[in-house]
């Protein structure tokens, strides 16, 4: 029974991320809430860096935004906030939940479509420059923790 939800979860990755770009990570350079400068391909040449597209209206991303907060303690994380409001909301938002992670509101929807997001949750793990693994949907910690390791 394991095996099957593993594949179909791995299907429906595949079928999500078709669209989206392989290889080499689009750049990502843009100034988070709270005020830093972010560069994401910069930061996965050091280690891999988990780049997580969310909203806050996203059902799903109420179950997978506490193991990216989790995992922002040890790792880099930065995420992108799509359709969620202004600046203020978004940062509103991210108190309330008592979240750590990096955020970039892209409420332009400028970043999304360089990247041809087309569901929310959907986490990119991006190392030298390069798209190591895409999940989309609800992601367990387990898997999180697997597609960094081989990252």
């Amino acid at each position: 029974m394991m095996i099957v939800v593993v594949a179909i979860s791995l299907l429906m990755d595949r079928y999500y991320s078709a669209d989206m770009p392989d290889g080499d990570a689009p750049p990502i350079v843009a100034t988070a809430l709270s005020g830093e400068t972010i560069d994401v391909i910069k930061a996965s040449r050091e280690k891999p860096v988990i780049v997580y597209f969310w909203a806050t209206w996203c059902g799903a991303c109420r179950w997978v935004s506490p193991t990216i907060n989790y995992f922002a303690d040890q790792h880099t994380v930065v995420s992108v906030a799509l359709s969620s409001g202004q600046d203020e909301r978004v940062r509103q938002y991210m108190q309330a939940k008592q979240y750590q992670f990096s955020v970039l509101n892209d409420s332009t929807g400028h970043i999304s479509r360089d990247w041809n997001i087309a569901v929310t949750p959907t986490i990119v793990i991006i190392k030298d420059g390069k798209i190591k693994s895409i999940a989309t949907g609800i992601t367990s910690p387990v898997g999180l923790w697997l597609r960094t390791l081989f990252a």
